[in-house]
């Protein structure tokens, strides 16, 4: 069976399983992405911030920790948004329980746009983008993570297993649907290029003012050898645009 979207995360095994994964110190999540995220957010103090894919709301939280004047999380999977209610109850963040697609996007009412590996589940990022574009204030900011397009080209090497010593690059022009096998699941993700996505937020009105492929820091790993193999390839993309 196939999973679209953030459905995966309803199914009990897979999500226990990820949560674990996603705990670990030196999960790219933790080692790689989050470092780089909040180097390129800066300030939270006083923004108005919608996420995107918000997961179980741990970054609301921190954010709101941190000062913001509002957050408001978008979550399509039931089990995910049950997770995120709880960690945002007796904060003044709000939960929307449906896909960014869903989502209404209100007109010019966010500093900050953000999205955490969640819009290679997206298919159309043009109209996505669009949307952004338009709640954003002037000189507002979209940041966002994706897996990097090298990974998601093909997912041939994962059948050595989940953790891969190798990876093999190929159909990298050939863009849409890609099956991930991941955690005893198969799981849709759309595969763009590093061009199409620079191009596709160009389109939709955005300046881009950083763009980085999570080149891992030694002092964030315990393990030389998963610093080294964490060296070899990126396995994530982060831009920060500017309205």
């Amino acid at each position: 069976m196939e999973f679209k979207g953030s459905s995966v995360y309803d199914q009990t095994d897979f999500l226990s399983n990820y949560l674990k994964r996603r705990g670990r110190q030196e999960s790219p999540n933790n080692a790689i992405e989050k470092p780089i995220i909040y180097e390129l957010l800066g300030e939270a103090m006083g923004k108005h911030i919608l996420d995107l894919g918000c997961g179980n709301a741990d970054f609301g939280r921190e954010l709101l920790a941190a000062g913001a004047a509002s957050y408001e999380g978008v979550e399509g999977s039931e089990a995910m948004a049950l997770l995120a209610e709880e960690a945002l109850r007796e904060t003044p963040g709000t939960l929307f329980q449906g896909t960014m697609e869903e989502y209404p996007f209100p007109e010019k009412q966010f500093d900050l746009v953000t999205s955490r590996f969640a819009i290679h589940y997206v298919e159309d990022i043009q109209t996505l983008f669009a949307k952004v574009h338009r709640s954003l204030k002037e000189q507002g900011q979209f940041l966002f993570s994706v897996q990097h397009p090298l990974t998601t080209s093909s997912f041939a090497s994962k059948l050595s297993g989940e953790r891969r010593e190798n990876w093999l690059v190929d159909d990298y022009f050939i863009q849409g649907e890609r099956k991930e096998p991941w955690i005893d699941k198969i799981v849709v993700k759309h595969h763009r290029t590093i061009e199409a996505y620079f191009t596709a937020l160009a389109k939709a009105g955005f300046k881009i003012t950083a763009l980085r492929e999570g080149e891992p820091d030694r002092r964030l790993f315990n393990s030389e050898e998963e610093y080294q193999r964490r060296r070899r390839i990126p396995v994530m993309l982060v831009f920060l645009c500017e309205k």
